[in-house]
């Protein structure tokens, strides 16, 4: 038997991965910082600075709320903080800057030709501002794809980092708007503003920008062809859906608002849908690939079921907290994010989305965690002879199956004196995966 050591500081999957906030990063950050404050000075001008903390506290007032609802959708495989931050930081810096350079001049343009304000704000509103909006926010995740790739997973990350971009985007933008109506048409036409584009619309950019996200995502595990083909069909996508947002809301008044307000909402189920249907992959995902490491010790039945579904994961982090504390639940944690990650790597290899020797690299390290992790995990020493044998102790995974050899020799089992390998199967080897190597760090499955 082997037990469970209480000090054993948590380790961070994305420290594994080696995720650290790089030179680009750090860079990227101050010069979308210093854009958001050359896009507020314009702001500043254009009224007073009274008017611009009004405008500017209504702005970001539901950008937290709006937050939570993003990184609700992303439980399963949590994207790295840096990242999040980085696409938010974009489009509320570099993405509105530039676009707001680039509206202006050909509202300038246009305005021009037509001589008729009122008909160029429209047309640029319809025909203009959507090209140049969803280019400037797609630009971050084409970078992603660029530098890195293997973050995208799924729909799912797509939609998440596009999402961030989005909001980033529309809370710099509205505090324009907001600024506007209240210098033209007072608090009345800043009521009307507010409740149009932060209540009834306030996820518009990030839907229109999670068509570029999902097709990256798509090309993120493709090659060739078929990656550009959708790319491209997914930046018109959003461009066109941006176009017949703002037309509407332009040209058809309120009823024309009503039309696209549907369309809006419609396309938000579709991705809901995509969501969870991606949910149900990854958890198909950890069922087909990390079986084999049974042997090794790193998983049992009793993890692949509390790894199923997010109210099981739950149940095993409040589990882990109640008996451990802070460091309990932040093994668990680590222990499932890895062994989400696992899978993710392989459904990766299978696709010819990584080489062996990039395979091997990270599979080791996964592999570590969750041997590591599992040192961590709080285990009474009243339930310690019954997980020995392959049950789970109460609370941890309610309702899971009896193990199918209950005499802590089954295929789940980490046996006296042999404890879990860091090694398991691979794409590149046969079925049995490559042979053992040096032994992970001793500690227990509940096998």
């Amino acid at each position: 038997m082997f037990g469970y050591s209480r000090g054993m500081a948590s380790l961070d999957p994305r420290a594994v991965l080696k995720d650290r906030p790089s030179a680009g990063l750090i860079i990227g950050l101050v010069i979308a910082g210093i854009c958001a404050l050359v896009t507020f000075s314009f702001d500043v001008l254009d009224g007073d600075p009274v008017r611009f903390t009004i405008a500017l506290g209504l702005a970001v007032a539901p950008v937290p709320l709006l937050l939570a609802g993003v990184l609700a959708l992303d439980r399963m495989e949590p994207e790295p903080r840096t990242n999040l931050i980085f696409a938010f930081a974009w489009g509320a810096g570099i993405a509105v800057l530039l676009a707001g350079i680039l509206n202006s001049l050909n509202l300038l343009y246009v305005a021009r030709a037509l001589g008729d304000p009122d008909s160029a704000r429209n047309l640029v509103a319809t025909f203009g501002a959507p090209p140049v909006e969803e280019t400037l926010k797609g630009i971050v995740l084409l970078g992603l794809l660029r530098f890195r790739r293997r973050e995208l997973d799924g729909p799912t990350d797509g939609i998440i980092y596009a999402s961030m971009v989005g909001l980033g985007f529309a809370m710099s933008e509205n505090v324009s708007y907001y600024l506007a109506a209240l210098n033209h048409d007072g608090p009345q036409g800043l009521a009307a503003t507010v409740v149009l584009r932060g209540v009834l619309s306030p996820f518009a950019h990030p839907l229109f920008t999670s068509l570029i996200g999902i097709s990256v995502a798509y090309a993120a595990n493709r090659r060739g062809a078929p990656a550009v083909v959708m790319i491209v069909a997914g930046w018109f996508g959003a461009m066109i859906l941006h176009g017949i947002w703002n037309g509407f809301a332009s040209f058809g008044g309120l009823p024309g608002l009503a039309v696209a307000y549907l369309i809006l909402m419609a396309l938000l189920v579709v991705e809901i849908t995509v969501i969870v249907k991606d949910r149900k992959r990854i958890v198909g995902l950890i069922h087909h690939y990390l079986p084999p490491y049974e042997r090794n010790g790193l998983v049992n039945q009793a993890d692949l079921f509390m790894l199923s579904s997010l109210r099981r994961r739950r149940q095993a982090r409040t589990w882990a907290r109640a008996h451990g504390g802070k460091s309990g639940a932040r093994a668990m944690s680590d222990y499932q994010l890895a062994a989400t990650e696992l899978g993710l790597l392989h459904e990766r290899a299978a696709r010819g989305g990584v080489d062996e020797a990039s395979f091997l690299t990270i599979q080791r390290s996964l592999a570590d965690l969750m041997a590591y992790a599992r040192l961590s995990f709080p285990l009474p020493e009243r339930h310690q002879a019954r997980a020995a044998r392959g049950f789970p102790p109460p609370g941890y995974a309610p309702g899971a199956p009896a193990p199918e050899r209950p005499n802590g020799h089954g295929p789940g089992a980490a046996r006296p004196g042999h404890p879990p390998s860091a090694y398991g199967p691979g794409p590149f080897h046969g079925p049995g995966g490559p042979p053992p190597g040096p032994a992970g760090p001793p500690g227990a499955g509940y096998g």
